[in-house]
């Protein structure tokens, strides 16, 4: 996912130095990108894991979605905040420390087998994650020639979306798999976060060492082709795109949540060999982005994204009235479709919007709340009705993303 990014930056380098060198600053932000790729798309191998080890239903497992992005609707503008007193760097050095303490709470979660602990552990986690989007993004587009920002961003998520893909694998062996010959169903955690908690700690401190480049915002010049008493709800683009956001991300999350046990069951396997399909679902996404980076330089962004919305749809529609292998690669190719709408809804909603854009930036970030909302919704409709019932509702979803990109991205009313 991408996260908050900061107009009018500037680049104070420091006293005595020449021209910098940001190699060091891109493989950062790379690593950063992967950490945060892998821990949220391991939230996927929790759902099902907590589902077995705990005996929960469908909603009660989707806890793990709920805490973990119902953070964004109550930290990303705090953590703006925060950001903006420390410093970009600090706030990054934050973020990974606050993480690694989330990873560590895993440990006495597991031995005292308590599902509130794992959520609270959890929804410390996000609080690090969120942290970091607020504080990393702004370097990838200022690392750099301004002409090559769009390649770096591309490179930065590409590395992100390697985490996401190889979450799945990991989980399936490392979590996964000892589920299914332990009735210890708690300890089959503890290690792999005592690991990645390890990870955070090591990279916070090779941060906290490096001398990147310091960021600072200019005032921003107002724009007199705005009316000076507009208020920033009065931009149709970006109200209708706070909803597009808040919907493609719980569509996004909710089809990834759950798709461990709707393989497992469409197929008659277990979790362990269900959830390595679930890494075909989130490298779709890298796929994806390498495509989108292309086609959006002759296509128009809107039409991408009314597009894949469609072929998402129906790709859905396709898998819940089928059955076997061919019900499976429909669902995991809604993946593919994915890859670009985050990044497209919100271009499309801080367009035009001039001095508010990085107030409408902090409200955009908030709308990824949906992955909690909307995850918890469709369990809910799982544990009371059928798949094809349950999967209705991203499919909801795709059909508001696919209106925003026929029309509701446009900054005024207007016939399609």
């Amino acid at each position: 996912m991408a996260g908050i990014p900061v107009s009018n930056m500037t680049i104070s380098e420091p006293i005595g130095q020449g021209k910098q060198n940001y190699t060091p600053a891109l493989i950062t932000l790379a690593v950063l990108y992967f950490m945060m790729g892998f821990i949220t798309c391991l939230n996927d191998t929790l759902v099902p894991f907590f589902k077995k080890g705990f005996t929960l239903t469908y909603s009660e497992s989707s806890l793990v979605q709920f805490y973990f992005f119902l953070t964004y609707g109550i930290a990303s503008i705090p953590a703006g905040k925060v950001v903006e007193r420390v410093g970009y760097k600090k706030g990054m050095v934050l973020g990974f420390s606050i993480a690694a303490c989330g990873a560590l709470l895993f440990f006495p979660a597991a031995v005292m087998h308590q599902y509130a602990l794992f959520l609270a552990a959890l929804f410390i986690v996000a609080i690090g994650i969120v942290l970091l989007q607020v504080a990393a993004n702004p370097y990838i587009t200022i690392l750099g020639p301004a002409k090559t920002a769009s390649s770096r961003l591309t490179l930065i998520q590409g590395v992100g979306s390697i985490g996401t893909t190889a979450a799945p694998l990991f989980g399936a062996y490392y979590i996964l798999a000892p589920l299914q010959t332990s009735s210890a169903s708690s300890d089959a955690v503890k290690y792999p976060y005592l690991g990645i908690a390890a990870a955070l700690i090591v990279i916070a401190l090779v941060v906290s060492r490096l001398s990147l480049p310091v960021i600072t915002t200019e005032e921003e010049v107002v724009d007199k082709s705005n009316d000076s008493k507009k208020g920033i709800f009065s931009f149709r683009n970006l109200n209708y795109g706070i909803i597009g956001l808040f919907v493609y991300v719980g569509a996004e999350v909710s089809v990834g949540t759950f798709l461990t046990n709707y393989i497992a069951d469409l197929l008659k396997i277990t979790e362990s060999a269900a959830n390595n399909y679930v890494a075909f679902y989130w490298g779709g996404m890298l796929v994806g982005r390498l495509i989108g980076s292309v086609l959006l330089k002759s296509i128009k962004a809107s039409t991408v994204l009314s597009v894949c919305a469609a072929f998402a749809i129906l790709l859905i529609i396709v898998s819940v009235n089928t059955s076997g292998y061919l019900a499976v690669w429909s669902m995991i190719a809604v993946g593919l479709c994915n890859s670009i709408m985050f990044a497209i809804i919100f271009s499309l909603a801080v367009n035009g919007l001039g001095k508010y854009t990085t107030q409408a930036s902090g409200l955009l970030s908030t709308a990824i709340a949906g992955g909690a909302m909307i995850s918890f919704c469709q369990g809910l409709l799982i544990d009371n009705s059928t798949w094809k019932i349950a999967f209705m509702l991203p499919m909801a979803c795709y059909v508001y993303i696919m209106f925003y990109g026929l029309n509701g991205y446009k900054s005024k009313f207007s016939s399609l």
